[in-house]
């Protein structure tokens, strides 16, 4: 991916600041997906980016159309925690680990990290600081929570097609009824995280 030219994320306070926001720490299948995001300066006076807020309270429309703008306009780095990794780290370990590796990914080194959520990720190359709902707050970890949601979405949505039968593009490997009914009849899958109590118990049924 084309970056914009880095004068363009050069602040007057010559803080270059990155938001980190996570998906898919409750589902019961697919990995946790971390997304790092830097604004560039004068965002506000852009229509679309001007509108940025937590995914949670967006269309899946307008996260999509959303998601494009962030990855033309604005510095994007992805970090990924693979269901294997979840269940040898726990979920705690893994999410921050993947938000160490969205950091990590960003084309240019931030000079601060606001990390959504009460936790700092651990051995950081950045100063940081953790802002309980900052998704709703910060336009930057905004910004993060929509690239991280859309992605992770796709990838369940390619799952969907590898191990049909659970339906991962609907529920997206969240516990829902369905899910939970063809966990059950089913047995898991290879992207399952075993270490949670409803997989572990599914699997032990079948043996």
């Amino acid at each position: 991916m084309d970056s914009p030219a880095p004068d363009l994320f050069i602040s007057t306070s010559r803080t270059l600041t990155a938001g980190v926001d996570e998906a898919g720490r409750g589902p019961l299948a697919g990995p946790v997906v971390a997304a790092a995001v830097i604004l560039p300066v004068g965002f506000e006076d852009d229509a679309e980016l001007a509108t940025l807020d937590d995914s949670k309270k967006l269309t899946a429309k307008r996260r999509e159309a959303l998601a494009q703008v962030i990855r033309t306009h604005c510095q994007v780095g992805v970090g990924i925690a693979e269901p294997a990794e979840i269940d040898r780290l726990n979920i705690l370990h893994a999410t921050m680990e993947a938000m160490r590796r969205a950091l990590a990914a960003l084309p240019r080194r931030p000079a601060l990290a606001l990390i959504d959520g009460n936790r700092v990720p651990p051995r950081l190359p950045v100063e940081a600081r953790a802002i309980i709902g900052g998704d709703a707050s910060e336009p930057a970890i905004a910004a993060a929570s929509i690239i991280a949601k859309t992605l992770r979405d796709q990838i369940m949505a390619e799952a969907d097609l590898r191990f049909p039968g659970y339906g991962f593009a609907g529920h997206k490997g969240y516990p829902s009824p369905s899910h939970k009914a063809s966990l059950e009849r089913f047995g898991p899958c290879p992207i399952h995280r075993l270490s949670y109590a409803p997989v572990a118990a599914a699997k032990a049924l079948r043996g």
